[in-house]
């Protein structure tokens, strides 16, 4: 067994290069642009969403407020008529991005802070490269990507935005798992010779 706090070094170093990583793929990639479409209409969508003031939240249109009551006949008339809409309000105003990018960080050592943990109570000191990055790297992976497949099987999201996140959970999977492997303690690395 390896001590969690001797793999502050690898954690970090993972979530770094998990933030870089992240910021090519949506700066300059352009594979992410088709997430989203523009709804029809949109300016008069807008218009008519903003006279309801809606509060920033996780909505759903129709909404029944209980088992019992999405089997009534309005609500299924409801859903029949459409549209069927799962939606998230943000705020007015600019995109904060500061403490998005703050969060998103925190999450990526959260996550290497997982993969740390899982192999630091099954692989002792000096395991090879390759043992450390696989179970890193798989632990990484399914904390970055598993969980979006929900969306796509509950809540209609687009197939290809979730291959599209998976493929980049891969990628910082795999980051995660390559860093660990560099940095595991007990074996020699170019740090360790610095």
């Amino acid at each position: 067994m390896v001590a969690l706090t001797s793999l502050w070094l690898p954690i970090l170093v993972s979530a770094v290069l998990v933030f870089v990583a992240s910021s090519l793929i949506h700066m300059v990639l352009a594979y992410h642009r088709a997430d989203y479409g523009k709804a029809p209409s949109e300016d008069a969508v807008m218009d008519a969403l903003r006279s309801f003031n809606i509060p920033p939240g996780d909505y759903l249109l129709p909404c029944a407020e209980s088992p019992a009551a999405a089997r009534s006949p309005e609500m299924v008339a409801k859903r029949r008529k459409g549209p069927v809409v799962v939606m998230t309000v943000f705020p007015p105003g600019e995109m904060q991005m500061g403490p998005r990018l703050i969060q998103w960080f925190l999450f990526a050592a959260i996550v290497g802070l997982c993969a740390g943990y899982v192999a630091s109570r099954v692989l002792p000191p000096g395991t090879p490269y390759m043992e450390v990055f696989q179970i890193t790297s798989t632990v990484a992976f399914v904390g970055y990507a598993l969980a979006l497949w929900e969306l796509t099987i509950w809540y209609n999201r687009s197939l290809g935005t979730t291959i599209r996140s998976t493929i980049d959970g891969l990628i910082y999977g795999l980051l995660t798992g390559g860093a660990f492997g560099w940095l595991w303690p007990g074996t020699q690395s170019v740090v360790g010779s610095w």
